[in-house]
């Protein structure tokens, strides 16, 4: 199949009412680029309340200033590595405390590293599952307790096709990201009767820095070309292309909205017919 050229791509935005999220506070994790930056772009533009938590503080604070500026967003930003159990509480209740409990949860960190598993390392394993699993569990743990509160809440991880099937050369990747599709269909049958949903969204290779990496390590160990590996990953995407980092925040958009209030633990593969449920 033909790939299909980004720029003939229509976003949903185009097309969809979108939902209007004023007094709603969302915290946003890895919120400085990529997946979580559209999100962030995405749900500012809603009216919503914002809270951005990333590593890097001075990228968080260009961030800031862009929303303010495109959508008058009122944002806050908070550096944390949400690894440590300890820094992720305290960051959630820092975001309160601004804004008040947390309505609509989006756990995006993450990180993308390949190994062979042969030569896979215990440091290796360890910083997928922390920074794709456990970073998700102890920011759940601290946002979740206002949502109890209220009996109303909206929890959105972002997982990946690799929590649905497997691919070679990233064992604790889609370890991790299985582990995330599991905690959310835990969680959604846990707390179904209380008002709060819990959805992850699994996209397949999205055009963004962690893909860049993906197709520079494929150069590099390949000797191949950019353009062909970025070609080899467009085809796991029967459509013959990334994914658009606008088209998982609106999928994103929609599950925060009253119109998802009867969706939850389910895993929603933006992916162009790759992984099929």
């Amino acid at each position: 199949m033909a790939a299909v050229p980004s720029q003939h791509i229509s976003t949903a935005a185009e097309h969809i009412s979108r939902p209007t999220l004023h007094g709603r506070h969302v915290l946003i994790t890895g919120a400085s680029k990529g997946i979580g930056w559209a999100i962030a772009q995405a749900f500012a533009a809603c009216g919503a309340t914002l809270s951005l938590t990333a590593r890097d503080h001075t990228l968080l604070e260009k961030r800031r200033t862009q929303l303010s500026a495109d959508h008058d967003a009122a944002c806050s930003i908070f550096q944390a590595d949400l690894t440590d159990a300890a820094a992720a509480a305290a960051m959630v209740s820092k975001a309160a405390a601004r804004h008040g409990p947390v309505d609509i949860l989006v756990n995006n960190a993450g990180s993308g590293l390949s190994q062979p598993f042969a030569k896979m390392t215990d440091a290796h394993w360890g910083e997928m599952l922390a920074t794709n699993l456990t970073s998700v569990f102890q920011v759940t743990r601290a946002a979740i307790e206002g949502m109890l509160q209220r009996n109303d809440g909206r929890i959105i991880n972002i997982a990946s096709t690799a929590g649905l099937t497997g691919y070679a050369y990233v064992a604790a990747y889609c370890a991790a990201k299985h582990g995330v599709v599991g905690f959310t269909r835990a969680l959604a049958r846990e707390y179904a009767k209380t008002g709060i949903t819990v959805n992850a969204i699994c996209p397949g290779y999205v055009d963004t820095d962690m893909t860049t990496n993906t197709i520079e390590t494929i150069v590099r160990k390949t000797g191949r070309s950019a353009e062909e590996a970025q070609a080899e990953l467009a085809r796991n995407n029967p459509q013959g292309r990334l994914i658009q980092p606008e088209e998982v925040a609106e999928t994103a958009l929609w599950l925060a909205s009253p119109a998802a209030r009867s969706i939850t633990g389910q895993c929603i593969a933006v992916a162009g017919g790759e992984v099929m449920s």
